[in-house]
């Protein structure tokens, strides 16, 4: 399948010295793709508080109803995730899906403001509102898999991969803090404007990209759960992806209660629990960083290896942080740098293998398999976290999380890709007969 930016202008990104990331950098088509995305990836993260405040600063919304707007959030990436991947498969111009999805959200986060402006925003509003920007996000997630292969060489994935997430890491660290400072000093209102801004330079950006897509896959055989039965009929995607909702339910576990401990047993301030949170995205800019030459020196399975532990591991501190405050601060300080950093490798390597393994004609479909186990996992996390919570207690709790964290990458370990060096090359695996 050809490519867009690649060829001449990628062997000059390596050939006067530069890094890949550097050269990937140099080439319009992904220059455009990664500006689509790391606008619209500070969109999410701004909507992640900007929204929520808003129906507390401007509708006194009670904790019932914050819980309703959080569970409408969440229901798009578990109902329509398989769905959608299935639409997107069988799409000749995904890239055009992604700016009506952008469109879209600039539209429905826009209406937020305009509503309270004229008088008639409620509570009815930002739930359809949460759930239109969440199904739309579905279909610009399950759209970009797709245009990603168009713009990126198949040997090049890691390090574009790399340049994504640390774009993903400094959109969580500024995201929700550049989100609560425009609802302080503008107003919930206009910060929901800016917040809407940022959908609209994701859709220019890709408005200006013209990839070369994957044929669309064909519409005889390989339906709606031909991506779960391609997994289940793979052994090595099929136990990564068990290792990665457990892992995913775990973690839940532990982020369901950390305020809770931290301020209640660890007894620190909320400012000292913000600057311990905002440790996880510069590690993961750590980790960004260091992902390719992870892969380079060790191969592509043994990085996704390191990437479970190097995630699993330094969130043991947590439950064993005790003493002094400055000490606890810096103990959870390692806990957060430290798992930041091995989460940015495990999803850099992880990411790049499933792209080079998935056959083209399932991508989108496999992907939001990955996207409902991945998901599916954290309500389960959630509910564990709040039973054993007032069962056990926090500390004995969070052990069980971070050592069963700990124990997923047990999961790969049984795989063959620990031995994996190499991107597979996407030729013999194909789409599964039949339709559903």
């Amino acid at each position: 399948m050809s490519k867009v930016g690649i060829g001449a202008d990628q062997r000059q990104g390596t050939a006067d010295g530069t890094s890949p990331r550097v050269g990937l950098l140099r080439e319009r088509g992904f220059r455009l793709y990664w500006s689509a995305r790391s606008a619209s990836l500070i969109g999410d993260e701004i909507n992640y508080l900007a929204i929520p405040l808003a129906a507390v600063l401007l509708l006194d919304a009670g904790a019932a109803q914050m819980g309703w707007l959080t569970a409408v959030a969440l229901l798009p990436s578990l109902l329509l995730s398989i769905p959608g991947g299935l639409w997107a498969d069988r799409q000749t111009n995904r890239r055009r899906a992604m700016i009506v999805a952008d469109l879209g959200r600039f539209v429905t986060v826009a209406s937020i403001p305009l509503a309270y402006a004229w008088g008639t925003l409620t509570m009815a509003h930002l739930y359809a509102a949460e759930f239109t920007v969440g199904a739309l996000t579905v279909l610009f997630r399950a759209c970009n898999h797709h245009v990603y292969a168009s713009v990126v060489a198949s040997d090049r994935y890691v390090d574009a991969n790399a340049l994504l997430s640390g774009s993903s890491s400094v959109a969580s660290v500024a995201g929700p803090s550049t989100g609560g400072a425009l609802v302080q000093v503008l107003s919930a209102p206009f910060a929901l404007l800016v917040d809407a801004t940022t959908y609209l330079v994701s859709a220019m950006c890709l408005g200006g990209l013209r990839p070369q897509e994957a044929p669309p896959a064909p519409r005889r055989g390989g339906g709606l759960m031909a991506g779960l039965r391609w997994v289940t009929e793979n052994r090595d995607p099929r136990l990564l992806l068990t290792g990665v909702c457990m892992l995913s339910l775990c973690n839940t576990l532990l982020a369901t209660l950390f305020a809770l401990y931290a301020t209640t047993e660890l007894h620190l301030t909320a400012g000292a629990l913000g600057a311990v949170v905002a440790m996880t995205g510069l590690g993961g800019l750590a980790g960004a960083y260091a992902a390719p030459r992870v892969v380079k020196r060790i191969g592509i399975g043994p990085a996704i290896v390191t990437g479970f532990l190097g995630f699993s591991l330094p969130l043991l501190l947590v439950p064993l942080a005790d003493g002094p405050t400055p000490l606890v601060i810096t103990v959870l300080i390692a806990a957060q740098l430290g798992a930041g950093c091995g989460v940015a490798i495990m999803d850099i390597s992880s990411n790049s293998y499933l792209i080079a393994a998935i056959p083209e004609s399932l991508r989108s479909r496999v992907m939001g398999v990955v996207q409902t186990a991945n998901f599916g996992a954290r309500p389960v996390g959630a509910v564990l976290a709040g039973a054993l919570g007032t069962t056990l207690g926090l500390r004995p709790t969070l052990w069980i999380g971070t050592v069963s964290a700990a124990l997923s990458v047990l999961w790969v370990a049984a795989s063959g890709l620990p031995r994996l060096q190499k991107l597979p090359e996407n030729t013999a695996t194909t789409a599964p007969s039949g339709s559903s």
